[in-house]
């Protein structure tokens, strides 16, 4: 549902006097996955929405197809006339729109910031945690609002039931991402919260110290008010050791037998799994996912919770999770494709896109394709995201990624970073190398790529495309020769 957002205010947000709204917004790193859905409910909202990116994607072809205008270089002309600028957190403080609307009084805020007014008044079901949250949130939204619920959404993925990043409902119930990267998180003041898992990811904005991420999420759960909920998945041994300091009520799943809704007998079956939810010790939920791999059951469990609290019926939850359309880029089966045009072979290749950048999420995309299929070989183009995750994970990396049977690695894509002295990914293919288990091709641009693919690709092959940066355009460079 689309409204003039003077409505949409009027109706939800009455405290507001509408002389006071700003009209034209300004989003800096339009094309960033935390951005695109933004910038897509605020134009449902009736704002007038402009922005930057210095990357073209396919997220930026999504807002020009939206009409948004989007321009492909950072100017202080750019925001001549607009009433507010918006920032992701890849915009460093010295970026020149920052300065110049400083410089023009014009307000400059967080994307944090204006989610936080969007879901100031609403009922807020809020997602957390290193991995799982544009899953966990898409599957939320997907059981609501087929049992017409009608919520708002702004997600880190294009969820594909709806075609789009994000959905401007008519309820009060606001589902979203709350990314810890920065702490921007901490402005959120949520009515419910899910906690997926807890890593060491993103120290460079706590002062490298992981006892600071815990604080900020505990932080972050003295949010809720008084008569909200905590949904913490208690395999997650950090998660676990949050919980004597909630304070709050809460609730917990996982696989752990001591868990309040108890992950039981599990099984996949190519891209589809079952398992079975022992709930509160009180009845068993037989669950039909159409998701692969264990940690999709996490998410969809943690979705049935929040659902089933929010007294939705069983059968409508089970129904929504058995025809569940996922979102793009999260172990995303893009199809089986004839070798025939690619080299001349007999047979079919499997490609699969991931948006996986963390060596805990590369593992998921490897265990769970060997489960889907197995004894087929795996192929794996990775591409590193930032010179900072590359530097404080990097035996992880090379631990995890020597585990597939072919591996391309590209350039770092950088996300704005300056490089780092010795990071790189030359050095990377080099120390996977010095373990011994493969030999890995460094890829110096994807033209390279593709003619070394069209040289190694057989009928037993599943090609994984691994990384958050632009590595998913080695797919359609492959399409158009198919």
């Amino acid at each position: 549902m689309v409204m003039n957002f003077l409505t949409y205010f009027k109706n939800n947000f009455s405290v507001f006097n509408s002389i006071n709204l700003p009209k034209n917004i300004y989003l800096i790193g339009i094309g960033g996955s935390g951005m695109v859905g933004l910038a897509k409910i605020l134009l449902d909202m009736g704002f007038i929405i402009s922005g930057s990116d210095i990357k073209i994607n396919d997220n930026i072809n999504y807002l020009l197809s939206l009409g948004v205008s989007v321009y492909h270089k950072h100017d202080s002309n750019n925001i001549k006339n607009v009433d507010v600028v918006i920032y992701s957190g890849a915009i460093k403080n010295d970026n020149i729109e920052v300065l110049s609307a400083l410089k023009s009084n014009i307000p400059v805020i967080s994307r944090a910031e204006i989610l936080s007014e969007l879901i100031r008044f609403s009922y807020s079901i809020a997602v957390a945690g290193t991995h799982g949250k544009t899953t966990t949130s898409a599957l939320i939204f997907d059981i609501y609002f087929n049992n017409n619920r009608n919520p708002s959404i702004v997600n880190g993925g294009y969820i594909k039931s709806i075609n789009s990043y994000s959905f401007l409902g008519s309820s009060n119930c606001f589902i979203f991402e709350a990314d810890e990267s920065d702490s921007s998180f901490l402005f959120f003041h949520p009515m419910v919260i899910i906690i997926t898992n807890i890593e060491a990811e993103h120290l460079s904005n706590y002062d490298g110290s992981f006892k600071k991420l815990q604080n900020a999420f505990i932080k972050f759960l003295h949010n809720l008010p008084f008569y909200g909920k905590a949904i913490l998945c208690i395999d997650d041994l950090v998660v676990r050791d949050l919980i004597p300091y909630v304070c709050r009520k809460f609730i917990t799943y996982g696989f752990s037998n001591d868990a309040d809704v108890h992950i039981h007998n599990y099984k996949q079956i190519g891209l589809k799994s079952s398992f079975r939810l022992l709930y509160k010790n009180k009845y068993d939920i037989k669950i039909l996912l159409n998701m692969p791999g264990k940690h999709n059951a996490l998410n969809a469990t943690a979705a049935l919770i929040i659902a089933k609290e929010d007294n939705i019926n069983d059968k409508h939850i089970l129904k929504v999770l058995k025809k569940y359309k996922g979102t793009k880029r999260r172990f995303e089966y893009i199809g089986k494709f004839s070798l025939s045009m690619i080299n001349g072979r007999i047979g079919n290749f499997i490609i699969v896109d991931d948006y996986g950048h963390h060596p805990a999420e590369i593992n998921i995309s490897i265990l769970t394709a060997r489960k889907c299929w197995i004894n087929r070989r795996i192929i794996m183009v990775f591409q590193p995201n930032r010179f900072t995750r590359t530097r404080d994970l990097y035996n992880d990396f090379i631990n995890i990624l020597s585990n597939v049977d072919v591996l391309f690695i590209s350039d770092i894509y950088s996300s704005n970073e300056l490089p780092i002295f010795g990071i790189n990914s030359t050095k990377l293919c080099s120390d996977i190398f010095i373990l011994g288990k493969l030999s890995p091709i460094f890829v110096k641009d994807f033209d390279f790529l593709i003619d070394k693919l069209k040289v190694i690709l057989t009928c037993n092959d599943v090609l994984i495309i691994q990384g958050a940066g632009d590595i998913t355009n080695v797919i359609k460079k492959l399409l158009k020769i198919i």
